[in-house]
């Protein structure tokens, strides 16, 4: 279950639908991402086909990440089964 989040405006889209702090573009992607994040108990449940899931490293050391689109990426962190600190962000 999600707890916490980084990115305001992921958490507005998250709790009312608002699309003003996101790419539109990409709304139906992280509605599924955010869906999956919410019923996820482990990273490994981040595991889809096209996600493309993977640990972070360096200063991101203990998040996990999943494709959105192009270069921008869902981060989050698990403690336990709750999901913390999710994030949206570009890589490059």
């Amino acid at each position: 279950m999600i707890q916490t989040f980084r990115h305001k405006g992921l958490r507005q889209f998250y709790e009312s639908g608002s699309k003003a702090g996101i790419v539109a573009s990409q709304a139906k992607r992280l509605k599924l991402v955010l869906a999956r994040l919410e019923a996820a108990r482990e990273p490994r449940d981040m595991n889809l086909p096209g996600l493309r899931l993977h640990q972070m490293t360096g200063d991101l050391t203990g998040f996990w990440s999943v494709s959105v689109s192009g270069n921008w990426r869902v981060i989050f962190r698990f403690d336990g089964p709750d999901v913390f600190d999710v994030d949206y962000l570009d890589y490059h």
